[in-house]
């Protein structure tokens, strides 16, 4: 269900604007649960909410584990401590829009119901386009972005770009990659997939990512590749068809926003534990206020104006949710 707000002054009530204001509030509603249900930014990001004017995110470093003490043994003391840390302020968004009396006095429904989902499409494709963004200049290395007339940073907690060659560790351990320039293959694919599950937390340890998503823009050459690694049981490469073991264990997000975003002629892959993004926040993004609309009469034209204001913002904090292939430059997993 889109959470939105509505609200409208009372000199509305009675005039040429009365009976209209419940069909666009429906309009805005519908477009909007239409919206979420198509959204790939809700499944890549951990929503989050706030109420405050920016948020901390942090991790904790693990134990180290439980010690054989015999019968009666004294309790051992663990310790762990506080890893990096990643502060996201909240940015406000605006947007408007208005139906002239003339609209309304002549009955053009088709006007009417335009901008009302011209509205809400732009807000949602506004956090998706925003999104994409923030992976885009995360992709290319960078360490902010200028997405409208803002920048936003695309780092992490440890300071570095969301994909970097080495991620450093708070307490311990040598630094991290997590981007490669390995071209998709099955091969690249497993071999991404062991990488991932190699990496370890800010003091040494195994984390356990379990990767299970394969995020990709809009490329037909990179889809047919993606579907063809892992859209059989068998492998198709051997004379005896043997079985393809990474068949059935993936998901799968074509992602089109994400093509304007990425440099022209490349074709990155991202590979994604969904479900340790949402326990540890690898990419976030924060609710303030969800979509507020309006509804107001300007009395110098006579139009009902509609408007829209929110606050919300994203960004990286755990870069151990992702990897990303297919990065020019980046050094290759699998070598010649």
């Amino acid at each position: 269900m889109a959470n939105i707000t509505f609200s409208e002054n009372s000199n509305l009530n009675d005039s040429i604007y009365g009976k209209s204001q419940a069909p666009i509030r429906m309009m805005i509603t519908k477009r909007a649960e239409a919206f979420e249900e198509t959204s790939v930014l809700e499944k890549i990001f951990f929503m989050d909410k706030s109420k405050h004017w920016a948020e901390k995110y942090t991790s904790m470093t693990a134990m180290d584990g439980f010690d054989p003490v015999g019968e009666n043994g004294a309790y051992p003391i663990d310790g762990m401590q506080e890893g990096f840390s990643q502060t996201l302020e909240h940015t406000t968004w605006k947007n408007s829009f208005s139906i002239s009396r003339e609209i309304m006095e002549d009955g053009k429904i088709m006007d009417l119901r335009k901008k009302p989902d011209a509205f809400v499409t732009s807000y949602y494709r506004t956090r998706e386009n925003f999104g994409a963004a923030l992976f885009g200049a995360a992709i290319a290395g960078n360490s902010t972005v200028q997405f409208r007339n803002k920048y936003f940073k695309t780092t992490c907690a440890d300071g570095q770009p969301l994909f970097d060659a080495a991620h450093p560790a708070k307490v311990s351990g040598a630094a991290q990659s997590n981007v490669f320039g390995d071209a998709f293959d099955e091969d690249a694919l497993a071999a991404a997939e062991v990488l991932m599950q190699s990496f370890k937390g800010d003091n040494g340890e195994l984390v356990n990512v379990v990767p299970n998503t394969i995020i990709i823009p809009n490329d037909w050459a990179l889809k047919k590749a993606v579907f063809a690694a892992i859209g059989a049981d068998k492998d198709p490469a051997t004379a005896n068809n043997g079985f393809n073991f990474i068949f059935g264990r993936w998901n799968v997000m074509v992602w089109s926003y994400l093509n304007q975003f990425i440099t022209e002629g490349t074709s990155p892959w991202i590979l994604a534990d969904i479900d340790y993004n949402k326990h540890n926040g690898g990419a976030i993004l924060v609710d303030r206020t969800p979509l507020d609309v309006r509804s107001t009469l300007d009395e110098g034209t006579d139009a009902n104006v509609w408007r829209g204001y929110a606050r919300f913002t994203g960004g990286f904090n755990d870069w151990r949710a992702f990897a990303c292939g297919g990065v020019t430059g980046a050094e290759e997993l699998i070598g010649d």
